[in-house]
């Protein structure tokens, strides 16, 4: 059982708080427009400096089935990547003699031990101490919390025991400002984990923390306005925010050194209150558990499901496995664009337009083993050629740093093969058909103004060079380059399962994909031709494959549809997939009980199990950088109609569907 001890002072514990804040959904887009400068302090020197956390160490004392855990919350110095940058103030946890870390300390206990927590409260203002009551197993809510209020100068005490194995976030935050809409003062949180009892340790068993820590002066902005509309306004746009693994930065996060044949167990915890779909180049990755506030209200994935993104809710946490089969330089970000943009304090001095990512990137640096791979015979290649091309005479609304939508010219790969080229003539980029096992050579003919890349999303393609991330993907010396204006690059590999996946560009990917530079990859079986009844719904900023006004999609009654969704927009993290039988759209609407049936066929073009392709309702999650196969089997003639909402019903597109 939880209880909360108060010593010191006057003030009585509040209890178990039921959800420790107001819901992260009305704040997405304002915590990812914060604005504001990195502000510096008269006491600077006087304050310590934030150590960024690897969380390989475990805090506290464990002994006789009791973790006896001292935290001090203090003001601190955050001097993100180095002494370069300004540094700001914020709140930050440390042990008794140690400096002060961001996450704070990893607290890791067997499951079945006590967990003792002593916090002190060295700021000036009074901390509320969260663990979740998770922890203890004696709830079905994902977003109860146990709490402790502590007041300034004095000690709490909170104990608690770890039932429940799981991955899980403690935090603190201070009344008002900010705090309230971000629910966690500074970066007072870190990651708890309870380890299932008797399970002998894993290698390469990690834990990852993210983090968006605000400055001071986006604090200020955000506390001034407490309301998701400023999103629109601020100043200096997306300066503000620091979003960080481990306390870090791409390209200052840890490069994670793995050998072909490795089995890779990693936690991954949300300590923000933004969603972060985090994807895996090159590979999947197994969910082997996930848990946490929002779960139930996105869905979570079944146990063991393989993706190459998966959606992480603000507070949740997953545990997932993957192994390299290859070698090679490979990237686990945020599919959250805008989480890894840079401004003009993140930008390297060599990045003056801004193009390269930034914040929440982890590097794999994989090695080989003895051995030689193998190549496909060179003849037996298949030759296409995507030609990148700008539309000086359309444009449309593309968001270029510090923020702003600007009216800048729409861009597009037309694709070639054999003299046939297939033109989009829009914002869009033209499907890509594959068959599995077929060798591509792929020539990508730069004709824009400015440097490009293209990344094959989900794809697992033999030779990381061909990844797509300029001066990271490779080995060695061997690394991608941008291809320039004028220049071109030819990526090879060959499918080796069928499905759906996305191919888009790797710089500056906020306003180029914006502006079009992505498009759908079907990896077909060998001798299957494409279906007249399956249909491509790929959704990014503006529409529904390039067109804010998409055409009515014709089906046919008895006959199964496949229908294949992607999500590649620059804001809508949180979009709902729904087909339903209603006669007109509402512009809200937070229950539809006309919604049709489907089967789920495969996530990120992975095949699920036949137990997870049963009938259900035909609404469905899709994050940025995630992909969905459905089945329906209209049933009669009439209308339907596939909509896209957002996390409280509001519409964003629909697709008018007729069935013949």
């Amino acid at each position: 059982m939880f209880s909360a001890q108060y010593e010191n002072s006057p003030v009585a514990p509040n209890g178990v708080a039921a959800n420790g804040g107001s819901s992260p959904l009305r704040l997405l887009a304002a915590l990812a427009l914060l604005s504001g400068t990195l502000a510096t302090s008269a006491f600077h020197g006087a304050l310590p400096v934030l150590q960024p956390n690897r969380n390989v160490e475990r805090a506290g004392v464990l002994r006789n089935g009791v973790l006896t855990v001292t935290l001090e919350a203090k003001e601190s110095l955050f001097q993100i990547d180095g002494p370069s940058r300004l540094p700001t103030t914020v709140e930050a946890f440390s042990e008794p003699g140690k400096r002060p870390q961001m996450p704070g300390p990893l607290v890791r206990v067997p499951q079945g031990a006590q967990i003792r927590f002593s916090v002190r409260n060295s700021l000036s203002s009074p901390l509320t101490f969260f663990v979740p009551a998770s922890v203890h197993g004696d709830t079905d809510s994902t977003t109860a919390l146990d709490s402790v209020l502590v007041a300034p100068g004095a000690v709490g005490q909170l104990v608690t025991r770890a039932k429940s194995p799981g991955n899980y976030v403690y935090r603190a935050t201070t009344p008002g400002g900010a705090n309230a809409v971000t629910l966690l003062a500074g970066v007072l949180a870190g990651a708890l984990v309870v380890d299932t009892a008797g399970a002998p340790a894993r290698p390469n068993d990690r834990v990852f923390v993210i983090m968006a820590t605000l400055d001071s002066a986006a604090a200020a902005h955000l506390a001034e306005s407490r309301s998701p509309a400023f999103a629109v306004g601020g100043p200096n746009g997306f300066e503000g925010i620091a979003f960080t693994i481990n306390g870090r930065a791409w390209p200052n996060t840890e490069r994670m050194p793995a050998n072909v044949g490795d089995s890779l167990h990693w936690r991954v915890m949300n300590a923000s209150n933004v969603p972060h779909p985090m994807h895996l180049h090159g590979f999947y990755y197994r969910v082997d558990a996930f848990g946490g506030p929002g779960a139930d209200q996105f869905g979570h994935p079944a146990p063991g499901q393989m993706v190459v993104t998966q959606l992480l809710p603000p507070w949740a946490a997953m545990s997932m496995t993957w192994s390299p089969d290859r070698p090679g330089n490979w990237i686990f970000h945020c599919h959250f664009a805008l989480h890894n943009m840079p401004d003009s304090m993140a930008a390297a001095a060599n990045d003056p337009r801004m193009r390269d990512m930034v914040g929440l990137v982890l590097g794999v640096n994989v090695a080989g083993r003895p051995g030689v791979r193998g190549t496909a015979d060179p003849e037996r290649y298949r030759h296409l050629r995507l030609v990148a091309t700008v539309d000086s005479l359309r444009t449309i609304a593309v968001l270029n740093p510090p923020g702003r939508y600007i009216p800048e010219p729409s861009m597009r790969f037309i694709l070639e093969e054999h003299g046939r080229r297939v033109d989009t003539k829009r914002p869009f980029s033209p499907e890509l058909d594959l068959i599995r096992g077929e060798p591509v050579s792929i020539t990508i003919v730069n004709h824009l103004p400015e440097p490009t890349s293209v990344h094959w999303h989900g794809i697992e393609i033999e030779d990381s060079y061909m990844d797509g991330v300029p001066g990271v993907s490779g080995e060695g010396t061997r690394l991608t380059p941008e291809i320039a204006p004028g220049d071109s690059f030819e990526a090879r590999f060959t499918p080796p399962r069928s499905g759906t996946f996305m191919y888009h560009a790797h710089v500056d990917e906020p306003r180029e994909e914006q502006a079009g530079l992505e498009g759908a990859v079907i990896v077909r079986e060998p001798g299957v031709a494409p279906s007249p009844d399956e249909h491509e719904f790929f959704f990014k900023g503006g529409g529904i494959n390039g067109e804010p006004n998409p055409d009515t999609v014709v089906l046919h009654a008895g006959r199964p549809a496949r229908l294949r969704f992607f999500n590649l927009a620059n804001w809508e993290v949180l979009t709902f997939f729904s087909l339903t039988s209603r006669p007109d759209s509402a512009l809200r609407l937070a229950n539809d009980t006309l919604l049709v049936r489907w089967r789920r066929l495969a996530k990120d073009g992975f095949d699920l199990p036949p137990a997870q392709q049963l009938p259900r309702a035909a609404r469905q999650l899709v994050s940025m950088g995630e992909m969905y196969d459905f089945e329906y089997t209209p049933v009669r003639q009439g209308t339907l109609r596939l909509e896209l909402r957002g996390p409280e019903g509001q519409l964003i597109f629909r697709v008018p569907i007729r069935v013949e």
